[in-house]
């Protein structure tokens, strides 16, 4: 068993992106990534564009593989909705409070889908109840800046949307070549801020697996895509590629609903395959502890909330009313494993490919640059 890769916050962690691109547009003193000035900023956000898995097919990559790489590390867990926040917001998971997919909301009895917005019963979420810090989207607009963001149209106006990137000009772009016309576009204002997202590649590696052909032939997209962005840029630009998360090819599950040491104790199931959040009925926490911790054991590593918290895994600190997001119990697998849970998650249940997890293919995303400077 290795260690969990803890993420970098503070120096070299998605949370610390945001803050390096104003201060490269002279916004600010957050620059702790060292970003070199530039007039205008790009940012091609490719949804599970893990580094290791970009530098494992180079021959599928070859622009992208071509770029001189760092690595940041995605933040805990190593999943979209708290990826996208931490990117958002510029604040760290414990501060930004989206600290996994699937949430419990604390005193309701019930868990929150962060990803689909959705809540049992038709019941609606105010994203600005859920998730009420201001963007760096808003900080950036009453700085004189307009930010843009270039995205598939059934995203525009949801939940997710409006909780972590309030304040943007959404652009919605469904092709590529849609997405190049309009950060094209976009990229012709002064101080220009342009982020453009792409999700299919991470899609098509939940469903067949990464490093197959599907797979693959979706690299070349990205590849492609990210070519003809870099050509658009005007001079004095910089363009930044980077993901929210990599991923792992599960050769092992565990439905978690139907082992009954795994079910005792338990009153919700949340997080995902990954990362679980393991939420216990009242005063079963320690007994659900300990039997994830025997059944998981040499597969996962199996922790209580606090010592989740007092490891660093979501930030420096977690404000106190998000630690009832949290599970009593943090389920991470560090192999192959996957948790599932085929009755209330049964889509998930039969994916190949998976992320959530502290192990470096999943925590380490690559943030590569374009300059016209």
């Amino acid at each position: 068993m290795n260690d969990p890769v803890v993420p970098g916050y503070g120096g070299s962690s998605l949370a610390d992106l945001s803050g390096s691109l104003l201060g490269a547009l002279g916004i600010g003193d957050g620059n702790v990534l060292g970003l070199a000035p530039a007039d205008r900023v790009c940012l091609f956000l490719v949804d599970g564009l893990g580094a290791e898995l970009l530098r494992d097919h180079p021959e599928a990559a070859p622009f992208l593989s071509s770029l001189a790489e760092r690595t940041l590390t995605a933040g805990f867990p190593s999943t979209t909705v708290t990826s996208l926040c931490s990117i958002g917001t510029g604040m760290t998971p414990g501060e930004h409070g989206m600290l996994g997919m699937m949430l419990a909301v604390p005193g309701a009895g019930h868990l929150f889908n962060c990803l689909r917005w959705t809540l049992p019963d038709h019941q609606v979420m105010d994203p600005l109840t859920w998730q009420p810090a201001d963007t760096v989207y808003q900080r950036a607009s009453a700085l004189g800046l307009a930010p843009a963001y270039v995205g598939p149209a059934q995203f525009q106006g949801t939940g997710l949307t409006e909780a972590v990137y309030r304040g943007v000009t959404y652009l919605p772009a469904d092709t590529v070549d849609e997405r190049v016309e309009q950060v094209r576009r976009a990229m012709a204002e002064p101080r220009a801020h342009v982020t453009v997202y792409y999700g299919d590649l991470d899609a098509m590696g939940h469903l067949v697996g990464w490093g197959g052909k599907e797979w693959l032939e979706q690299l070349a997209i990205v590849d492609n895509l990210a070519e003809r962005l870099a050509a658009t840029l005007p001079p004095g630009s910089a363009m930044y590629v980077t993901a929210d998360h990599g991923m792992v090819n599960s050769t092992e599950k565990i439905d978690a609903e139907t082992v009954p040491e795994l079910v005792q104790g338990v009153a919700m199931l949340g997080g995902e395959a990954r990362a679980r959040h393991v939420y216990a009925a009242e005063g079963a926490a320690a007994d659900v502890l300990g039997t994830w911790r025997s059944v998981l054991d040499g597969k996962a590593w199996v922790v209580s909330r606090q010592e989740a918290v007092d490891e660093g895994w979501f930030g420096p600190r977690v404000r106190a009313e998000w630690l009832p997001r949290i599970g009593d119990v943090v389920a991470v697998p560090y192999g192959d494993l996957a948790i599932t849970a085929s009755v209330n998650h049964s889509f998930e249940a039969q994916f190949t490919g998976y992320h959530g997890s502290l192990t470096a293919a999943e925590q380490h995303v690559p943030l590569l640059e374009v300059s016209t400077r």
